[in-house]
């Protein structure tokens, strides 16, 4: 799993190891890792590595497999937001940055899985979205853009994998009480304790739902504003609040 050293992935971690699941913990530092890994019971591994660095992802993948075997389950969760607008040239390496981690760091994270699940026949392949894929929010340029790509790649890969016995699970989660969303400064609908988030997040990922909105009521928001056209959805979402701008961390 990706992004374990806080918020989603930690707390997906604890629920996890509570079950007796052995993990590979990926993460960007070492120390929380470390203290994670030492707070939840079992045997897991780490692994200090950058998701959009895809060599140290495929080593890190082959070093997991020799151990324990190929992993019943993937979770590609890393991911970054920063507030970007385009007019900002500085803002250019914001958006490298977020599209290089949130969308070419979870290919890199499944790719050496694929064909092990293909040829065993079974496992999952989870990727963490966002209901701010669903319509592009200002401000959020690069992030919006990333979750929209990242649900149409995961759509692709489902179906490429469709009858190989390989699950693709799409997870969109709305507002996870988190590191994320702790610096945002306007109202934040329907927010769920991170636990809870996680409890839901696995239940849907043991059902092998191919595609999900957590919490549901976010989901019924998700499709009221695919339905919003053009001329309601621009003059009430230019008033939207925005994440601050700066490098994603």
């Amino acid at each position: 799993m990706t992004g374990a050293s806080s918020g989603i992935g930690a707390a997906l971690a604890r629920h996890y190891a509570a079950r007796g699941v052995t993990l590979g913990l990926l993460g960007r530092r070492e120390s929380a890792l470390l203290e994670l890994a030492r707070s939840l019971p079992g045997e897991h591994v780490i692994y200090c590595v950058d998701v959009a660095e895809p060599a140290a992802l495929t080593e890190a993948a082959a070093d997991f497999i020799a151990r324990f075997g190929v992993p019943d389950v993937v979770i590609a969760n890393a991911g970054v937001s920063a507030g970007t607008l385009t007019e900002e040239a500085d803002d250019l390496a914001a958006f490298d940055r977020v599209m290089r981690t949130n969308v070419l760091g979870m290919v890199a994270t499944f790719q050496p899985f694929v064909a092990p699940m293909r040829a065993r026949g079974s496992g999952r392949l989870v990727g963490i979205a966002s209901v701010a894929g669903i319509r592009g929010l200002p401000g959020a340029g690069a992030y919006s853009a990333s979750k929209a790509a990242v649900i149409a790649y995961l759509e692709s890969l489902r179906v490429e994998l469709h009858g190989s016995g390989v699950r693709v699970v799409t997870i969109a989660p709305g507002y996870i009480a988190t590191p994320m969303t702790a610096v945002n400064t306007y109202p934040m609908p329907f927010m769920l304790p991170v636990d809870e988030a996680a409890r839901r997040f696995v239940k849907a990922i043991d059902a092998g739902i191919g595609y999900t909105v957590i919490p549901w009521q976010m989901g019924v928001v998700a499709k009221l504003l695919r339905l919003l056209p053009n001329f309601l959805f621009d003059p009430i979402f230019a008033r939207a609040g925005r994440k601050p701008r700066g490098l994603p961390l």
